[in-house]
């Protein structure tokens, strides 16, 4: 443990920040998995508005610097081009 007082409190700091920060990236790792199971489904629509939810917490993650800028540009980039496979697969098995 620390001994000076201000080591004591960037711990204490530490910890509270930790927390924050962990709740912040379960909150992008569910948004992304809404994401995934809508594109499982099938479910063009479904996917596209847990899609636009998604970018956006992805995105404050990022901006806030709990994640790094360009693993959420991939994690964005990846769940883009699972959901353009899907709308594209869509209209041609409609026919």
């Amino acid at each position: 443990m620390a001994n000076h007082q201000s080591a004591i409190k960037r711990a204490k700091q530490n910890e509270v920040k930790r927390i924050r920060n962990k709740g912040y990236k379960t909150r992008a790792r569910k948004a992304v998995r809404e994401v995934r199971t809508a594109i499982e489904g099938n479910s063009v629509e479904q996917a596209q508005q847990t899609f636009k939810k998604a970018v956006s917490i992805i995105q404050k993650t990022a901006s806030n610097g709990v994640i790094h800028k360009n693993q959420a540009a991939r994690k964005v980039s990846r769940l883009a081009r699972r959901l353009n496979q899907l709308a594209s697969a869509a209209p041609a098995a409609a026919r």
